[in-house]
């Protein structure tokens, strides 16, 4: 078996930084197990008073999984005292400050964001659409985009959806400045969202490739952000469309401000957004709902999940996300397979 050590890329935030290396062990070991064909052993280890972590397993698939995990900044082989090197296979598609430009009060962290999409989507049927760029990706609560950000710059087509026409106004002017002054091809399109003959809010639609070469051929990623209530997506989506929903649930704070019906309370937020949620997802898909453990019992929404036809994934990796953000937010990560 290879003895690898993995260095973990630092964290802007300080609290997160302190969890960093045990979520990435975390991580490490749900997707090793859906995407190697062999065991993997992975475990926390100082060298020269420098944190890693150790990985013994084989395989070329081994490398590329752990190339992409949420934290990785360089890979090596241990061999006897020395360290050699390994090159990184990372997918990656558009350049990393169209997740680390927009900066904005209650913005999740770009790790943890790209932590909940990989775990995620290592439950589904087809892990490893995770690697191919493969994945159609949704976030029914998209706020100002961070899903969106990360999900394109891995090459995935995403949807978002979120009611607060401030965060889309902010996500619209950002992406298409980004894409200007990159000088990236691109179509834009926006207008309103009507359906059965009433106004439902607002659409932006993006496609967009890497190269001039790609554009003209088609090989282009989307993005599509409506502006609408997650509640209500009864003919905004497609049934069966997507093959993962990550997404970042309120932490206590009111939603749906702007409609008749303000709803305050998460788990009653999700009881009746999930139905539009799950009729979107394909067979086989997977759902990750990031929240807090002090206004969301974990229990209670498990509960949930199992009445709304899903099955909650648990075992290794999945029951180790756990961490704290701040005083307040006691933060984990449930996932949940649609049969």
């Amino acid at each position: 078996m290879t003895d690898l050590l993995l260095l973990l890329a630092p964290s802007a935030n300080r609290v997160y930084a302190g969890a960093a290396r045990d979520l990435v062990a975390a991580e490490a070991r749900v997707l090793t197990g859906a995407l190697c064909s062999g065991p993997v052993q992975i475990r926390s280890a100082d060298l020269a008073g420098v944190e890693y972590l150790a990985v013994n397993g084989d395989g070329e698939q081994l490398v590329e999984v752990l190339s992409n995990l949420s934290a990785s900044a360089a890979l090596f082989e241990r061999v006897g005292e020395l360290l050699r090197p390994v090159q990184l296979r990372r997918r990656v598609v558009y350049p990393s400050d169209l997740v680390s430009i927009p900066k904005y009060a209650g913005k999740t962290n770009e790790q943890w964001t790209r932590l909940a999409l990989g775990v995620t989507a290592a439950a589904t049927a087809r892990p490893q659409r995770w690697l191919d760029g493969s994945l159609e990706v949704l976030d029914p609560m998209c706020g100002r985009g961070t899903t969106l950000n990360v999900a394109l710059s891995l090459g995935y087509d995403v949807t978002g959806v979120e009611i607060d026409r401030k965060d889309h106004e902010a996500y619209t002017a950002f992406i298409k400045t980004w894409m200007r002054q990159h000088r990236y091809k691109h179509t834009v399109q926006e207008g309103g969202l009507r359906t059965d003959g009433r106004t439902r809010g607002r659409r932006v639609q993006i496609e967009i490739a890497a190269t001039k070469e790609d554009f003209r051929a088609g090989q282009v990623q989307r993005v599509e952000y409506l502006c609408t209530d997650t509640r209500e997506l009864g003919g905004l989506l497609r049934a069966r469309s997507v093959d993962v929903i990550v997404t970042d649930t309120p932490y206590g704070i009111q939603h749906g401000a702007h409609t008749d019906q303000v709803v305050r309370s998460p788990l009653e937020l999700l009881d009746q957004a999930m139905p539009g949620w799950a009729r979107a997802l394909r067979s086989g898909g997977a759902m990750g709902i990031s929240f807090n453990r002090h206004v969301s019992p974990r229990d209670e929404l498990a509960s949930l999940l199992i009445d709304h036809g899903l099955e909650v994934v648990t075992g290794v990796g999945y029951d180790d996300l756990r961490h704290r953000v701040d005083v307040s937010i006691d933060r984990d990560l449930i996932v949940a397979r649609k049969p």
